[in-house]
Order: C-alpha cells, then structure tokens, then sequence
C-alpha cells in the first residue's frame, strides 16, 4: 500500500469513521502492571509517550521527545502479514538547548512481518529504529535520525500512577468520551545523545505517559494544552485543558499532582487556572501561533508558578497527522511562600488548523 494510502486511512481512524468494534473507555476499569505497560487491541486508539530533561557534563542541555502510536482500523483478523489492521505512527525529537535547534522525524507504517508493534513477551515497543524496552526495573530507548540519535536507560523512582477518578479521565459530557490513563512521572535517566558527529553522555529525568481509549474527545474540543512538571523538591504536576471551537475550556480539563512519596492528587478544571501570556511564537511553516509563556495558579496547593521556555520553535510539522508544538519548559514560582523551580514538558495541539479535529487526547 502506498504512504498516501495509509495516511488516508490514518485520518479516517483518527475521525472515527472505522470505530466500529472497539470498546470505550468506561468507569471501573481496574489497572495491572506489568499487563497496561503493553498494548490493549480493544481500544482504537494508544500512545506510549516518553519526554525529558536531560544535561552533559559540560552543561549542554537537551530535551526528548519519543512517541509511539497505534491507530485501530480493522477488528477483522487475518493469517495475511500485510493486512492492515492497525496504523502505526512515530515521532522522535531533540530539543538542542544550549545549540538552539530542534529536530525532528516521522514515521507511519502498518505492522507487517516486524516492522513495528508491540510485543509483550520481550517488553518491546517499536517502530522500524525506534524502539522501547519495556522492563519492571527500567526501560530502554533507542531512537536513531538522520541528524541525531539517542539511547538512554530509564529507571523509575515512583511507580506508576493512575489519572481520573474510577479508572477513567473524563474528556467531555456522556460516556466514552475518556480514556484510561497513567504516567510514569519521574524516570532518572541517563545515556548518549549523538549529533553533528558529536556524542554527548547525559543524565537527567524522564516522563512517560500510557493512554488508550475510543474517540474520548467531543466534536466541538479542537485542541488542548497539555504539560507535565518535575519539580526540585521531588513532586511532579501534569494539567491539561481542552479547548472548545469557540475559545472557551471543557469544564471536564483536569490534571495531577503527585507527592515526594508517590502519592498522586486529582486537580479537577475548578483547582486550577492555566492563563497563557501575551508573548507567543509563530510559526514560519503553519503560520499557526503558539503560546509560549504561561502562568498556573492553583490555590489549593498554593502554588503560583510562571512556565517559559529557551527554544520557541518546538513544532512538529507532520505529514502524517496534525502539526503541533511539543518543547522543553522551565517553570519557576512558589509554594506556600517558599520559591520552587521545575522542569518539564509542554504541548500545545489545535493551534496549527483552528476547527479541524486533532488525534484525541
């Protein structure tokens, strides 16, 4: 099958018109590890997300990105390699800080005899040269691009946590319109990042998140802005809010926020307010503006916290799929009087084709 071929059906899964036959995520689903690290075929949609901060020693700092994603389109089974019953997408990135570049590669495969797919005996994740190993212990990456790549050992220092309430994170009004969700909010990593001929040796903290579901967004949600914070005193916050076609937010945008032990907190769209700044970068490409400076204010926490970043242009041009703007944060503030500083991830999704539907949250 030709790539335009696959990227028609790509945008067929993605606006639901092959959802026949997948289940949706509903209240009471009941999470086991190892088992929800891997991949769950009754669900239409699934992503496996790792972002991070990561230094050398001489102090060059970089972010990452490496994303895996399986699109349903097919429940049918067939003895055939070829046949297309799920759709795989790929993204790596390299957020190069202190060099002030960003790169970045696609890919779109169906699974075929290996090409890409999940495969919980060996832990593995993978799309053609992009892999992820999967371990109780720690986790692998492995990312090789035209102009950079990396490999880095992932080692969790809290384990995972479960978003939502009753096993669901609610997206919108009425059933279905959720996901189930969970995160590794704190991975000590460390490993090789090579460019321009370069090979730089890292250490750092990583993100990971796990989501699958059936068409959780509503019809009138165009987009989101999602992020995810490590924080020095060894806390994590991850808030999200959906944006509605005419600029308001979904009153059902939520987020987290875990404790240095691990312990996780649910902030419902009422605990927080996340308020961009009137400073914003536009893209050359899309022409699409994004937001690049925000301010969080969660007074049950008492947190007051200002997000910036050092590289503005952080888009993902894609070919396959929607554009977006996925980058390196710094985020600095208070809690409770006392100053706090983080690092952390943002994405900024619907900004690059205002009214189109994006790949659901």
């Amino acid at each position: 099958m030709k790539s335009s071929s696959i990227a028609l059906l790509l945008v067929l899964a993605i606006t639901g018109a092959c959802a026949q036959g997948y289940k949706p995520a509903l209240p009471g689903y009941k999470y086991e590890f190892p088992r929800d690290y891997f991949n769950h075929e009754d669900y239409q949609t699934e992503w496996w997300y790792y972002t991070g901060n990561l230094k050398a020693a001489d102090g060059h700092r970089f972010g990452f990105e490496l994303t895996f994603f399986r699109q349903g389109v097919s429940r049918a089974s067939s003895s055939n390699p070829w046949f297309v019953r799920d759709i795989w997408m790929a993204h790596i990135a390299l957020s190069d800080i202190t060099g002030q570049h960003f790169y970045y590669e696609e890919r779109l495969n169906r699974a075929g005899p290996g090409i890409a797919g999940v495969d919980a005996q060996t832990g593995k994740v993978w799309n053609g040269n992009l892999q992820a190993h999967i371990g109780e212990q720690s986790e692998e990456l492995r990312g090789f691009a035209e102009k950079f790549g990396f490999g880095l050992t992932l080692v969790p220092a809290k384990l995972p946590i479960t978003h939502g309430q009753n096993g669901v994170t609610q997206k919108a009004e009425g059933p279905g319109h959720a996901s189930h969700y969970f995160s590794l909010t704190r991975l000590m990593t460390s490993g090789t990042i090579d460019l321009d001929g370069n090979t730089f040796r890292v250490d750092g903290t990583s993100w990971m998140d796990h989501e699958f579901f059936t068409g959780s967004m509503a019809t009138n949600e165009t987009g989101w802005d999602w992020l995810s914070v490590q924080f020095t005193d060894g806390t994590e916050l991850m808030l999200y809010r959906l944006r509605h076609s005419d600029g308001s937010i979904d009153p059902y945008s939520s987020g987290s926020f875990v404790d240095a032990n691990g312990n996780s907190e649910l902030l419902s769209a009422k605990d927080f307010v996340m308020t961009p700044a009137t400073d914003t970068w536009t893209s050359p490409v899309t022409k699409a503006a994004y937001p690049v400076h925000w301010r969080l204010s969660i007074p049950r926490l008492k947190l007051q916290l200002e997000v910036t970043t050092q590289l503005r242009n952080q888009e993902l041009t894609a070919r396959f799929g929607p554009s977006y703007w996925e980058g390196v944060i710094d985020v600095a503030g208070t809690r409770d009087g006392s100053q706090l500083q983080g690092v952390g991830y943002l994405e900024m999704t619907g900004y690059a084709e205002p009214g189109k539907q994006v790949i659901p949250m």
